[in-house]
């Protein structure tokens, strides 16, 4: 029997792609012009409403989507080229980024009628802001220890339990929620099912949760007797692990998870100078290195979506990788630039930056699944568990 394996094809982008790229670029130039936003030390994760819908009227949400759902039948690898320009501008994505990556994806493929015709044209017009209601107190990444549970009544369900460190519960408008359905058997995967959840419902308390370098983006939610209907149930009753897959692939693949360090990189960039020393160019080749690699990698699990496969493996890959790299990235350049070289006002951003992303390190381990959860995926397809 052959053992499992992965790969990661070389794509080429096609000429529609580059062309595509030129324009997102002027039109980011633009926006910038126009003081319509600033990038800054969090870079893209950050949330403005009126940017999105911006994107939105642009035709670059959704953009895989069909038309009648809001979408622009676009290619995956037309929409790549977009996120990572966006991404690389430091651009404020945050307020859609689940939306449009986590949330459409999933309903055009399991979701009713009813529900992409509620949720698709909004989420393509950029006015639709989603929460992702997955990890909970005590369990961690293990998402079959979820203990949030949900009764069945007469035409619908009640949902007892609490969520933890989800983003943006404050301000979305529907959370896509994961509970149990049936209790806990020996089949830890099964009786899990995902609902969707009109964030203005009577039953639900957002708590907010304050990181590290003083921002509001986490929360607790507690659901305490929230009804949610029959026709808010995503696919089949106890189906959700099914859901899975595809889900993880689109979240760990995507640039975000080895681009939130960016602006930091070019900062560091631009303070070493044009004549760095030996020690200076050999920290920052290597993470140049690192950075077109792993471009490759995730511009290849963009192929692999677009030809319809599950790169679940090769997702896990890419989000361990650039978790590591995104966390090397502080710590180099703080090396780089020490402390008593720091004071020039004309590289404020640099602080700016280096500050922010020192602090914000540790959760890139954490969010869209922790090392350790990764390595297993990973480890299982190799044959090796």
């Amino acid at each position: 029997m052959s053992t499992p394996s992965f790969s990661f094809a070389p794509i080429e982008l096609p000429e529609s792609a580059s062309r595509l790229r030129t324009e997102v670029r002027e039109f980011l130039a633009a926006e910038q012009k126009a003081g319509n936003f600033t990038p800054g030390a969090a870079g893209w994760s950050r949330v403005d409403p009126e940017f999105s819908r911006h994107l939105g009227a642009r035709g670059w949400l959704g953009m895989t989507w069909p038309k009648k759902y809001g979408g622009h039948e676009r290619t995956a690898l037309e929409r790549y080229v977009v996120i990572e320009e966006l991404l690389v501008a430091g651009a404020p994505m945050r307020g859609h980024w689940a939306a449009d990556r986590q949330l459409g994806p999933l309903l055009l493929e399991f979701g009713s009628e009813e529900q992409r015709q509620r949720y698709l044209p909004e989420i393509a017009a950029g006015r639709c802001l989603v929460a992702i209601g997955l990890s909970e107190p005590d369990s961690g990444s293990d998402l079959a220890a979820i203990r949030t549970k949900a009764t069945k009544v007469d035409g619908g369900w009640r949902v007892e339990g609490r969520k933890i460190w989800t983003s943006l519960a404050h301000r979305a408008q529907v959370t896509s929620l994961f509970v149990r359905t049936e209790p806990k058997g020996e089949n830890r995967h099964a009786g899990v099912s995902r609902f969707l959840v009109d964030m203005s419902s009577p039953g639900i308390t957002v708590r907010p949760i304050i990181n590290m370098t003083g921002e509001h983006d986490f929360n607790e939610v507690i659901f305490d007797d929230l009804f949610v209907p029959d026709d808010m149930v995503v696919g089949a009753v106890g189906g959700a692990w099914s859901q899975m897959g595809k889900d993880l692939a689109y979240e760990r693949s995507a640039p975000d998870r080895w681009l939130a360090c960016h602006d930091l990189l070019l900062q560091t960039i631009d303070r070493v100078g044009p004549k760095p020393d030996i020690a200076q160019s050999e920290a920052l080749g290597r993470l140049v290195a690192h950075l077109w690699t792993l471009q490759n990698m995730s511009l290849s699990i963009a192929g692999m979506l677009e030809a319809g496969a599950n790169p679940n493996v090769e997702a896990s890959i890419v989000k361990d990788l650039g978790t590591r790299y995104d966390q090397e990235i502080p710590q180099i350049a703080r090396t780089l630039v020490p402390e008593h070289m720091r004071g020039d006002p004309a590289h404020q951003r640099f602080e700016e930056s280096l500050r922010h992303n020192l602090l914000f390190a540790p959760a890139v381990t954490i969010r869209g699944g922790t090392t350790e959860i990764l390595r297993n995926t990973i480890a299982r397809a190799l044959g090796l568990r």
